[in-house]
């Protein structure tokens, strides 16, 4: 053999190493597209990425989850699943290329991805049924498959393809590819994956439409009892410092479910039972609607707030006051002899939130709230009904989708962020941000108006104090107080000069308790510390 041929031979060589890597990705994609389809028949949740992507969400330690959530925001779930699309993008490359060698090996690797999805959406959660394994495991025979027959028309010559000299070609040096075959092949699979995907995802949305309708029907009826008119004085004229009330749209989600449960409030039903209940209630939307209904302000935080973060938000709730339902059902709160400690909260993901029951007994504004700034909760926020609880973290207070309430112990049960490390109990932390001026802002020499927020839910709010560099504590004005339920803006005159400064913040709460200068972390109930800025005065 000539130089020139081993170079020829080389360079096709690669070119079927090249195509085996298409191939690879194109049987990836027919995979997740027929498994989308596959999932509309089942529903959106058993889809490989989506159940694949929850296993991984149950299983990355909470630093990791904490870490996410701190610098991709709202987005952290768009990165997971962008992520996994990249992995399983590099898992098919490397299958093709293996393909064109080992045509079964290649061919079982996408079986094997099949198992690892199937797996992972039955042992989720608020997995019921085997049939969550169908997407993954039909998804992965016809990637499989497609993998096999595109490789094929890489390792066999064409019909017409006839031997040169004495010696018959090799079909494993690369002449003699049934190139047309491999085009078509090729081209038919790239449709057949985009046509079965685009399918399943309107399908998906098209299964929703049901829950849509029935919050579309939804109309509030006026509350019996009503919140109080918000004080004229309670929203300070500061731009850039945050609303009082925060528009829907814009309030923090922060959760671990890939793909936001769309429920049918016809069909939905809440059921109340467990330790101390003598009286199970099965509730359906209407029974709730027709039942008194509370109407407060009431302000949330998550608990993966960092100190200054944006993870809270304050809210007009309508809904049923839980310790009513409790105790009709019997319930008694530890202090007066009853016998469970802590309410589970089981949402339709299979989330679990555990929240004291002496907490939700002891005469706050604890609720199940059916709507939010005056429509019924949006879909990621919820609906159709979710827990309020003022002066608790989210995450031990404010399950979403709720349909399961389960009286038990805080030593017989542990719930969903409890495992992972989280603490138990978990009251809000004393805090204050400020809003304006931002970090590294550039104002000019004069008075600056500082200002921002401040929260200590059930507590309230007593006084705010800012520091510039290391001088003194001064007070700062306070926004009218709505209730202690609520945060409460503040504002300072700052006579600025030119230089760089630190601005710092401390508030204190209705109990006389100022917030502490010690620095945590999120982990595991809740950050602390104060809220500074630097800024550089022109």
């Amino acid at each position: 053999m000539t130089d020139d041929e081993k170079q020829t031979r080389n360079r096709l060589s690669w070119a079927r190493v090249a195509l085996g890597a298409c191939s690879g990705v194109l049987a990836g994609a027919v995979s997740l597209g027929v498994a989308e389809l596959v999932s509309a028949a089942v529903r959106p949740q058993a889809s490989p990425v989506v159940a694949v992507g929850g296993a991984a969400i149950d299983r990355t330690p909470a630093g990791v989850k904490d870490w996410a959530i701190r610098h991709f925001g709202t987005n952290d779930k768009l990165v997971l699943q962008l992520g996994i699309l990249a992995m399983l993008t590099l898992f098919a490359l490397v299958l093709g290329m293996v393909a064109v060698r080992f045509r079964r090996g290649g061919a079982a690797g996408v079986l094997l991805f099949g198992v690892v999805g199937a797996v992972s959406a039955t042992s989720r959660p608020d997995s019921t049924s085997l049939s969550d394994a169908l997407p993954s495991v039909v998804g992965a025979l016809a990637g499989a498959g497609v993998l096999y027959l595109l490789v094929g028309r890489l390792t066999r010559r064409a019909p017409s393809a006839e031997p040169v000299g004495d010696e018959p070609k090799d079909p494993s040096s690369g002449e003699g590819w049934d190139r047309r075959g491999f085009v078509i092949a090729a081209t038919a699979a790239a449709a057949a994956s985009a046509g079965a995907g685009v399918l399943g995802r309107a399908l998906n949305s098209a299964s929703g439409q049901n829950a849509v309708a029935s919050r579309d029907r939804i109309v509030l009826p006026r509350p019996t009892s009503a919140a109080a008119p918000v004080p004229r004085g309670a929203q300070l004229r500061i731009p850039g410092i945050s609303a009082f009330t925060t528009p829907n749209n814009s309030f923090y989600r922060v959760d671990t479910a890939l793909v936001v449960p769309k429920v049918n409030a016809t069909t939905w039903r809440l059921r109340i039972h467990g330790m101390g209940v003598r009286r199970p209630l099965t509730l359906s939307f209407d029974d709730l609607l027709r039942r008194e209904l509370i109407e407060r302000d009431i302000t949330l935080t998550c608990v993966s707030n960092e100190v200054g973060g944006p993870y809270v938000g304050n809210a007009r709730w309508i809904g049923v006051r839980l310790a009513d339902l409790l105790a009709e059902c019997g319930v008694k709160p530890p202090s007066k002899g009853g016998s469970a400690d802590q309410l589970v909260a089981r949402s339709v993901d299979g989330m679990t939130i555990g929240s004291p029951v002496e907490d939700v007994m002891d005469g706050r504004d604890a609720l199940l709230a059916l709507g939010m700034n005056g429509e019924p909760l949006p879909f990621a926020h919820g609906f159709p009904v979710r827990m309020v609880v003022p002066g608790l973290y989210g995450f031990v207070s404010a399950c979403k989708w709720i349909k399961d309430i389960e009286l038990t112990t805080f030593d017989s049960y542990d719930p969903y962020w409890v495992k992972r490390g989280w603490a138990r109990q978990a009251p809000i932390k004393t805090e204050s941000r400020i809003d304006t001026p931002k970090p590294f802002a550039r104002p000019g020499a004069g008075t600056v108006m500082v200002g921002g927020v401040a929260w200590a839910q059930h507590r309230g709010i007593d006084k705010v104090e800012v520091r510039v560099d290391d001088g003194p504590w001064r007070e700062a004005r306070l926004a009218a107080e709505d209730t202690r339920d609520t945060w409460r803006q503040w504002s300072f005159p700052w006579e600025a000069v030119k230089g760089g400064h630190t601005l710092t913040v401390r508030a204190t709460d209705g109990t006389g308790r100022v917030q502490t200068d010690k620095r945590t972390q999120t982990i595991p109930d809740g950050a602390s510390g104060w809220h500074s800025v630097v800024v550089t005065v022109d």
